[in-house]
């Protein structure tokens, strides 16, 4: 036998019993995984099986007969016969269509499409991409490298005015709503915890205090 292309990029589509048995093929190409489908070729003996079967099953019900298993038997023989050998050949034809609608690149084996195939090099797109194709890529790429550092150099400037150190409670105690730092929840209104400053002195004041520790302002 000769040597089997395609062994993991194709699926089977063969149907081996009924009116509608037969052998097709499904071929992918390995790279935009785009298919292509061989043309379907009739299982005659399993066709015939099936009929047989459905035929000869309904003439039977119809005079009231219920012992069908030996007849369904029978025609799963018939199609079993040369099933195996029927597919290989339909599988060899089937290959020698698609490898006119794939290639096979030199460098990884893989099978591509023809529109994932760079003729000039011999080569897939995945191995050698289209020169144009990249420059227009790095070129966006470039604009958009460039607009993110001067959006985060926006970012840094406007973050300097942001106060780090201020307590904040992202999540509500009351009503466990999210309160993304704002100084009130606003689900429920519930003041937020935030350090309460001395009059005075203006440094922070500890909870439940009546007096301040460092200047003894009243609170």
């Amino acid at each position: 036998m000769s040597e089997i292309y395609f062994s993991n990029n194709y699926r089977d589509l063969c149907e081996q019993h009924g009116t509608g048995a037969g052998f097709q093929f499904e071929f992918s190409c390995s790279r935009c995984h785009d298919t292509w489908r061989s043309p379907f070729e009739a299982f005659t003996t399993g066709q015939v099986a099936g009929w047989l079967s459905k035929g000869v099953s309904t003439a039977w019900n119809l005079i009231g007969g219920t012992a069908t298993n030996g007849i369904t038997n029978a025609a799963d023989g018939l199609a079993g016969a040369g099933w195996g050998s029927s597919r290989d050949a339909a599988f060899q034809r089937a290959i020698g269509n698609a490898q006119s609608h794939f290639n096979r690149c030199g460098r990884c084996t893989h099978y591509v499409c023809g529109r994932c195939w760079n003729t000039a090099q011999g080569l897939c797109l995945t191995c050698s991409p289209d020169t144009a194709a990249e420059a227009v890529a790095a070129q966006q790429r470039g604009l958009n490298d460039m607009v993110a550092q001067q959006a985060y150099a926006h970012g840094q400037q406007a973050g300097q005015s942001f106060d780090v150190t201020a307590p904040r409670q992202l999540v509500c105690p009351q009503c466990r709503a999210e309160t993304h730092g704002t100084p009130f929840c606003p689900g429920c209104g519930h003041r937020l915890a935030q350090e309460i400053a001395c009059g005075g002195c203006h440094n922070p004041l500890p909870d439940g205090a009546a007096f301040c520790p460092t200047c003894g302002t009243r609170r």
